[in-house]
């Protein structure tokens, strides 16, 4: 019996160890798993990020010269032209407007003036012509008369200077008929309306010569605005041609707190814009004046535009046109050899800032420290910090100085 008893304490002893030491390990002090990042030297830049469109600086609208009937266009967009060779648009003569009823009885009645006034010269021709061939016989006779010394000579000269006049006053008539006959012209002009086809082709010629519009420079037409044929004024836009190659921008709205940031010369890196690698630029001008926008989410906002130059060899960016969308890197500050720590390692602490540095034993350390720029994923560390030093990620409240931390491990 005692041995059984003793036995049983025995196994009760090991049980109570066994117990005592799972619990020991379940509620033993374990490290806390965090994120690391390392203190680094190397490049950093702060820079403004916005989405922007390319434009061509200086586009050239075709329009209409005089009011005429365009010929369609067969041009179409991105099709390339060259100055003064590439004839882009033709033009025909318009067509008469339709005339109401005013208007024709009001054309009848001056062609019929017309008629009555070419009677009334023709006329006075006749009647001119019946005294200039009286005058012409009284010279005549003069002339013999003097002759026999019956007329002095006076009498002969106002014979002669009458027939001279008479011989203007023909010419007065004849001018006189012309014009009748131009106005008649006119006139019956005005009854052309679009419905006489025939009457309009004889007074214009049914093969009229088309007025060809060539292009004001070399390069590709962005966009047709007319392209069937319709009859237009004087002015009306027909299409659009611009320089892609060697005239193209970049414009970009910029929120106006981010406009006061940025200079002119800044250096610009253009990405996502479709192509290999980014492009470069450099920002050339910024508008003094701004205007309200409202964003996706109905916020109020004053924009103002930035105009970028493309600095790189327009061959890297030879697929990019008018109206293109990319991203914008504007560099308003940059440094090549930087003391950088992640941005998420920094908190505030009593009015400064700090960070948790992780020691050789693993124990984290709450440390001061003096930030200079800061890009929203890294920043500059001008003092309370070393290359190479291990700080923690994202510091929850839980952890304060002194805590035991472990690196977490990517499942």
């Amino acid at each position: 019996m005692a041995k059984r008893r003793q036995s049983r304490k025995g196994l009760t002893l090991v049980a109570a160890a066994v117990v005592g030491a799972g619990l020991a390990a379940a509620f033993w002090p374990q490290p806390m798993l965090v994120d690391m990042g390392e203190v680094k030297r190397g490049a950093m830049m702060i820079t403004v990020d916005e989405e922007a469109r390319t434009q061509v600086r200086d586009p050239y609208v075709v329009s209409t010269p005089i009011a005429g009937r365009l010929m369609r266009v067969t041009l179409e967009p991105g099709d390339f032209v060259e100055k003064g060779k590439t004839v882009v648009a033709r033009m025909l003569p318009t067509n008469p407007a339709a005339l109401d009823i005013r208007t024709r009885e009001q054309a009848n009645a001056a062609i019929a003036a017309s008629q009555a006034a070419l009677r009334v010269a023709e006329a006075d021709l006749n009647k001119a012509m019946a005294d200039r061939d009286l005058a012409d016989d009284d010279v005549q006779r003069g002339r013999k008369l003097f002759a026999q010394d019956t007329i002095s000579q006076a009498a002969l000269d106002r014979l002669e200077g009458t027939a001279r006049s008479m011989n203007a006053i023909v010419d007065t008539a004849r001018a006189a008929i012309s014009m009748r006959v131009a106005d008649l012209k006119n006139a019956r002009a005005r009854l052309i309306s679009f419905d006489d086809q025939g009457l309009y082709d004889a007074a214009t010629g049914a093969d009229a010569t088309p007025i060809d519009l060539p292009s004001p420079i070399s390069g590709r037409v962005l966009r047709v605005i007319q392209k069937s044929e319709t009859t237009l004024g004087a002015g009306a836009p027909i299409l659009e041609v611009g320089d892609t190659q060697s005239d193209l921008e970049v414009v970009v709205e910029l929120l106006s707190t981010d406009a006061v940031r940025v200079d002119v010369g800044d250096r610009v890196l253009i990405t996502n814009w479709g192509g290999a690698g980014d492009l470069e630029g450099e920002v050339e001008r910024i508008d003094p004046w701004g205007f309200t926008k409202y964003s996706a989410l109905g916020v109020e906002e004053q924009r103002v535009n930035a105009v970028i130059q493309f600095t790189d060899d327009p061959e890297a960016r030879a697929t990019l046109g008018h109206g293109f969308r990319v991203e914008t890197r504007i560099v308003v500050w940059e440094a090549e050899d930087a003391l950088i720590v992640p941005s998420s390692a920094l908190f505030r602490q009593n009015g400064g800032w700090a960070v948790f540095v992780a020691d050789d034993s693993g124990v984290a350390v709450l440390k001061s420290v003096t930030p200079g720029r800061n890009n929203g994923i890294e920043a500059e560390v001008l003092q309370g910090l070393e290359v190479g030093t291990e700080v923690v990620l994202y510091p929850s409240a839980g952890l304060i100085d002194g805590t035991k931390v472990a690196p977490r491990v990517a499942q």
